[in-house]
């Protein structure tokens, strides 16, 4: 598909995930919000490294960070490492079944709140509660469904004509 056609995605999933991220939900389900940014950056990092790299993951964390109001460079960090540890794996990961590569997405999304309580109690703020541990397994759930539903808008399955 020539990169014209597919262009749109890429920029359209990250607002989509920066706007997911913004939605306010009841108090009792805050805990449970996937991290969407991470899970859209990880499949650009994985399907399009050319388009999607080390840069890519701190402009997005930055944006992240401007938008929800956190320390800023503690979401581009965040997405930072993620990408780092992606690209190292990338060539593993690609071939892995859809359920292997959700484990691995949830290993990288413990690791990620690890990074955010390390970066909390190196500046002396409160940690997370204990619930908001649970995000990670829903974006592991959540991975297959999205790495599906990107992979067909990206090579523009489902199209009729």
């Amino acid at each position: 598909m020539s990169r014209a056609r597919s262009g749109w995605l890429l920029p359209v999933s990250i607002v989509m995930a920066l706007l997911l991220g913004l939605l306010p939900l009841p108090g009792l389900l805050q805990p449970l919000r996937p991290y969407w940014l991470a899970l859209v950056v990880a499949y650009w990092v994985i399907e399009a490294p050319d388009s999607a790299g080390l840069g890519f993951a701190v402009i997005v964390g930055l944006v992240a960070d401007l938008m929800f109001g956190t320390l800023l460079g503690e979401q581009a960090l965040r997405l930072v490492i993620m990408a780092f540890i992606l690209q190292r794996f990338r060539a593993r990961l690609r071939f892995f079944p859809l359920s292997q590569q959700a484990l691995a997405i949830g290993g990288l999304l413990v690791n990620d709140r690890i990074v955010t309580t390390a970066v909390h109690l190196a500046l002396g703020e409160p940690t997370l509660p204990w619930q908001y541990w649970w995000a990670p397994l829903l974006g592991m759930l959540l991975w297959p469904p999205l790495f599906l539903l990107m992979d067909a808008l990206r090579q523009g399955r489902g199209r009729r004509g």
